[in-house]
């Protein structure tokens, strides 16, 4: 134990540290009393520029926090904290976010960080000297990072376990996963580690580690954010933002990231504070595409939200994903797969022969084997069809203003999913678990997430779906918050 070199008794990071050692995730902020743990980053913020703390305890507190949930949780792959506190102490931080600590998830480079991007082939990667405009954004806004959080080999499996770092563990049960990719981030920000993160979201990866550990995850429209470095695929599935703990933090950060100007696709939302008051159209999903039923704690949870909606005045209707399941979830995989056989492709070429199991996990071995094996054209067929789909997605959207369905079909899954995802049916159990949401992927629109409940130690949630370059805040993120 740490003690006073003239005093003899025990410093407050000391004690602060044992007490977190001794207490199970979830009661950590009750048995250290750490009350500035329970502030989101809006709140963090105001305290901060009211100097009733300085942005230094702001940041001191996270890295204690984090030194002593990282071996329960593994949510943090490269620390920077000597940086960050350096940053703090100076005192020249500006912007609405000022002082607050923050995560970068470690598939996108920030100056001074290493990206390894969950995955083996990266060992040894040197720190990045450059970054996107979308990283600047996080630097305007005053947030300080103090690491990297993990992400699951190359961001592919909807739960982070990589072989390179280990398995990332759910804050509500230790046993079960956080989800993915963005797993390090959610289990971070569940914890009160930090009060909300960097994130980003292809197929769920935001939406899914939200359900799974209790937070709010907007997926924005797609084309709405400032770009990243990764280049975007020719639907451009993939979208950045954060997990969050309040739903005000999340808009305040997605008014300080999304386009400006000429480079806007759409109109500028800004900082939306506040519900509407228009009363909804809202479509009810309880099925996945392909006809397959929610877990019934999972359906049970929905239909409870469903509920609180009539409730308040919206009009709530059945309906069912405008789309063929069998065959979109076909196309979906083989799109989602092309990625991992153009991965497999580059770093082969570095190594001058192809990745083995060494190199690369199974799942992306076996993903990398899905387009390797598929017929002449297939892929070219595949994309085409998912690129109609989504005009059948926005034909569905004429008659509903909202689509609320389950975020997945069952609760959280204990780790070990990344040893059931190998070879030779890789999508398996993914499919299985994420069938329900799988076409909202595709549709270009805005999803976002609120868990609805956390029985027996398991958290879930359900998502609501709108028109593309449609995100104002509404009675259902107003009603759901925590």
């Amino acid at each position: 134990m740490e003690t006073d070199d003239k005093t003899g008794t025990v410093t407050r990071r000391a004690a602060v540290a044992g007490a977190l050692a001794a207490a199970p995730a979830m009661a950590w902020s009750h048995a250290a009393g750490d009350e500035l743990a329970k502030l989101d980053a809006t709140a963090t913020a105001k305290a901060i520029a009211d100097k009733h703390i300085t942005a230094a305890e702001a940041v001191e507190g996270a890295i204690r926090r984090a030194e002593a949930l990282q071996p329960k949780l593994n949510f943090l792959v490269a620390a920077d904290f000597d940086r960050a506190l350096d940053r703090a102490k100076r005192g020249q931080l500006s912007g609405p976010f000022a002082g607050v600590p923050f995560l970068v998830k470690d598939l996108d480079d920030y100056v001074g960080l290493p990206t390894r991007s969950g995955t083996r082939s990266t060992a040894g990667a040197k720190p990045a000297t450059s970054q996107s405009a979308y990283m600047d954004c996080f630097d305007r806004a005053g947030l300080v990072v103090i690491g990297k959080s993990a992400t699951p080999e190359y961001g592919y499996l909807p739960t982070t376990e990589p072989l390179a770092f280990g398995p990332t563990r759910n804050p509500w049960d230790p046993s079960r996963s956080p989800g993915g990719s963005s797993g390090g981030a959610a289990s971070a920000t569940a914890a009160h580690v930090v009060p909300f993160a960097h994130a980003s979201d292809g197929g769920g990866s935001i939406r899914i580690p939200s359900s799974n550990c209790g937070l709010f995850g907007l997926k924005p429209s797609r084309k709405r954010m400032v770009k990243g470095d990764r280049a975007e695929d020719p639907i451009g599935i993939s979208v950045m933002h954060c997990t969050a703990r309040s739903v005000r933090d999340s808009a305040a950060l997605f008014a300080l990231t999304e386009r400006q100007g000429a480079d806007a696709v759409f109109a500028p939302v800004g900082h939306v504070t506040g519900p509407s008051k228009r009363r909804l159209r809202v479509g009810l999903v309880t099925k996945s595409a392909a006809g397959l039923p929610a877990d019934p704690e999972v359906e049970a949870l929905i239909l409870a939200q469903a509920k609180l909606l009539r409730e308040l005045g919206h009009q709530v209707v059945e309906t069912a994903w405008p789309v063929d399941g069998g065959q979109f979830t076909h196309d979906f995989l083989l799109y989602w797969a092309a990625g991992a056989a153009k991965s497999a492709q580059e770093i082969g070429q570095a190594l001058g022969h192809a990745p083995d199991a060494t190199v690369l996990e199974p799942f992306s071995l076996g993903m990398a084997g899905m387009v390797v094996q598929a017929k002449p054209g297939e892929l070219g067929a595949a994309s085409q069809r998912l690129v109609q789909a989504v005009s059948a997605y926005a034909a569905w959207f004429k008659d509903l203003d909202v689509v609320l369905s389950p975020v997945l079909r069952t609760p959280p899954p204990v780790l070990g999913c990344q040893r059931r995802c190998g070879l030779p049916h890789p999508c398996g159990a993914p499919h299985r678990l994420c069938g329900l949401y799988a076409p909202a992927q595709c549709g270009g629109r805005p999803v976002h997430e609120r868990a609805g409940g956390a029985g027996q130690g398991r958290a879930a949630g359900g998502g609501a779906v709108r028109r593309q370059g449609r995100r104002r805040a509404h009675p259902v993120r107003a009603r759901l918050r925590a």
